[in-house]
């Protein structure tokens, strides 16, 4: 049997192996595919253990193998029936003649991470992580775990095992124990911005300027800025969340800043944010001047 598991989620694929490692009744070959030699394939794929009928043996980053990856899909069909082979590719070259042939022989499993519209898988996995060590979480702690942490798998799960440590779990408990991921900052920023409130928003830019990079830091400010245009342009008709794919939490969160800018007001800080894209494409400025300055102008409409 033949296993290949591909995709950027390196924590289920993570699990997935260490499931099969629990599974399997012995002890799992772990090897290192890159530093695999031809001369051990038939050892790898044929050989047979005195002392054990099956065989798990897991292959690592055998693409970054220049001198076996070529030819190991010609020796698939030589993988003996009491072998269950796990090939582990995040990013394997699919236009390789050993993916094409691994496609034939292998079943396929495909980890692909998380994004924004998967906030809802997020939510539902974050109840039954949680339920696994011990506690519950309500709707209303799920959702702001997911709002301040992301989608991210590995940074969730560390979340969740800091809340098992917790007597009580409470929003406030949650906003202490849990830093904030880029998102939530982005979104205290721009309220800050929003509200008027210089100090507090030069307060979060000195904060970020020293673990963000300002590039990465601007495209979530704009798209936390569209996300704002959607809930100020939308009728009672329509359906934000569903239409824009952003999460009800954060519909819920832009409601009142929407109703309190209005369409004009929108219309100010869309031109002065296009203003600072064009600015921090073309000018040698300092950009984290560049995004204060456009700050501080939202700040003073």
């Amino acid at each position: 049997m033949i296993t290949l598991l591909v995709g950027d989620n390196s924590f289920e694929i993570e699990r997935y192996v260490d499931n099969l490692k629990l599974d399997f009744k012995g002890d799992p070959e772990i090897i290192n595919g890159n530093e695999l030699q031809f001369a051990q394939l038939p050892d790898v794929l044929m050989g047979v253990s005195l002392f054990a009928t099956e065989r798990l043996v897991i292959v690592k980053n055998l693409c970054e193998n220049k001198s076996v990856w070529p030819i190991f899909g010609d020796w698939l069909h030589n993988v003996s029936s009491d072998i269950h082979l796990v090939i582990v590719e995040p990013k394997p070259d699919k236009r390789t003649s050993t993916f094409k042939s691994l496609k034939k022989h292998a079943i396929v499993k495909d980890f692909k991470l998380w994004g924004e519209r998967d906030i809802p898988a997020a939510e539902r996995w974050v109840v039954l992580e949680s339920k696994k060590l011990g506690f519950d979480l309500d709707k209303k702690n799920v959702q702001l775990l997911v709002q301040r942490v992301g989608v991210d798998q590995w940074q969730l799960y560390n979340a969740i095992d800091k809340l098992s440590l917790v007597d009580e779990i409470s929003d406030e408990v949650i906003r202490d124990v849990i830093e904030a991921n880029p998102i939530e900052n982005v979104f205290d920023l721009l309220n800050a911005a929003l509200r008027g409130d210089i100090a507090r928003l030069k307060l979060i830019l000195q904060t970020l300027e020293h673990s963000e990079d300002v590039y990465r830091l601007s495209g979530l400010l704009f798209s936390q800025v569209f996300q704002l245009a959607a809930v100020v342009s939308a009728t009672k008709s329509d359906n934000v969340s569903k239409d824009f794919s952003i999460h009800p939490y954060a519909v819920s969160k832009l409601e009142p800043i929407a109703k309190r800018l209005g369409k004009s007001g929108l219309s100010d800080v869309v031109s002065i944010f296009a203003e600072a894209d064009d600015n921090m494409k073309s000018s040698r400025v300092d950009p984290w001047l560049l995004l204060e300055h456009a700050l501080t102008k939202v700040a003073n409409i």
